[in-house]
């Protein structure tokens, strides 16, 4: 089958949705499947396309299983929302035209949001091919941006409102990451549950493996021989980073423990402000994709806080790739959600209702007072996460999803 894919971030992007793209385009190509994949130049590190992609606004290359075309992302500046959402039009409107113009015929089109925007280029070029179009959402917007109090105008509100249900109703099939935001979409399809499909991300085990702790990324950050509590990842205003700043300061008595902030984002400079004379807290830039495994290895503790109202809109997938190392979570976030259940049925780490910082403080205590008890829960992560979903598996559901709809196409 030929699958044309409409992707914001693509490998070599170290994005968390351009890794978890990849994976799933190796999933299919592994499966047979022909693949065009219409995505931006790599830009996602620094928020401007990296020096080796520069020069051409569109970008195609030809590999085994098909095509990349990387196009101009119009990078803006992260901390407005305004000139983000300038910038993603810009993208769309560019990806829109490489898709639709494509000489190749897909059998279906598969775009992911966000930025929700992609979905119109994904409905455009499928809508010319007369094939299905599904519509893949990892966050779901506007409902991340209103919760958090970064979209407040009614106006900007109201149409992008619109717009998430304009491409719902017409997708073939929209494909969520949790139940609970299956139950989000589906009532913006007037309860249409139908068309609405849970996939999970994926976690790549045989990439994230369990490693030392006492490694070559410890020795740069003068983390050896440390009780080490990391969040890696997004530095944005999901996730309630003060928290963390707030538990380094609970347990600044302790001279053998320090917390590690990896990552960059809209929100690190404030972050950074907040934990002026906080002594045991590190931050630390966003490491190369391919330095990954070590960044997990790492950690004696891993944390995963998401704001409270979120687990409706976004699963934080971070949480499989610390199961995979091997490494114990603390995990901030509604009670019922779809991690509390994980962490319910398998004891690999400590759930706390969203940003309840006296339990986080109180869960991050427990697990490096009693290093015994981190380790076992980390081993029972990883047996558990090997079994849960590989990229072949979660390629080979998207797959059947496509011989499907196509069938369903075919028939009229």
């Amino acid at each position: 089958m030929r699958v044309q894919i409409i992707a914001p971030h693509f490998d070599p992007d170290v994005a968390a949705t351009g890794v978890m793209m990849t994976g799933i385009a190796k999933g299919l190509a592994e499966a047979g499947h022909e693949l065009h994949v219409v995505t931006s130049l790599p830009f996602y590190r620094n928020n401007e396309v990296e020096p080796e992609w520069r020069g051409k606004w569109v970008q195609p290359v030809d590999v085994d299983w098909g095509r990349i075309t990387r196009v101009q992302p119009f990078p803006m500046e992260k901390s407005s929302l305004a000139k983000r959402a300038l910038g993603f039009a810009g993208f769309t409107g560019l990806a829109s035209v490489v898709a639709m113009a494509d000489r190749w015929r897909p059998d279906v089109v598969l775009a992911m949001s966000p930025p929700i925007t992609l979905g119109l280029a994904g409905w455009l070029a499928a809508r010319r091919r007369r094939v299905p179009f599904v519509f893949n959402v990892q966050d779901i917007f506007p409902d991340v941006t209103v919760e958090l109090g970064l979209l407040t105008n009614r106006r900007a509100i109201a149409f992008f409102s619109a717009l998430e249900k304009f491409l719902y109703a017409r997708a073939d099939a929209v494909t969520v990451l949790s139940n609970d935001m299956a139950a989000n979409v589906a009532a913006k399809l007037d309860g249409d549950i139908t068309r609405v499909r849970v996939i999970p991300n994926f976690v790549d085990h045989e990439w994230i493996t369990p490693g030392p702790r006492e490694n070559p990324y410890r020795d740069e950050f003068g983390l050896a021989g440390k009780t080490v509590v990391m969040y890696s990842g997004n530095v944005g205003f999901s996730q309630p980073l003060h928290m963390v700043i707030d538990a380094a300061r609970a347990l600044a008595d302790r001279d053998d423990v320090v917390f590690v902030i990896n990552g960059d984002g809209a929100a690190r400079a404030e972050l950074q402000r907040r934990a002026d004379g906080v002594d045991n807290v590190r931050f630390v830039g966003m490491q190369p994709g391919t330095r990954m495994p070590e960044v997990y290895a790492a950690a004696d503790v891993h944390l995963v806080p998401l704001r409270e109202g979120l687990s409706r809109c976004s699963v934080p997938s971070k949480f499989y790739a610390i199961l995979a190392a091997e490494r114990p979570a603390v995990v901030s976030i509604d009670a019922g959600s779809e991690l509390h259940r994980v962490l319910d049925e398998v004891p690999a780490g400590l759930a706390v209702g969203a940003e309840d910082t006296a339990g986080f403080i109180d869960a991050i205590r427990s697990l490096i007072d009693d290093p015994d008890r981190a380790a076992e829960m980390g081993r029972v992560g990883r047996r558990w996460v090997t079994e849960w979903a590989s990229p072949a598996s979660i390629g080979e559901r998207y797959g059947e999803l496509f011989a499907e709809l196509t069938d369903a196409k075919a028939r009229g």
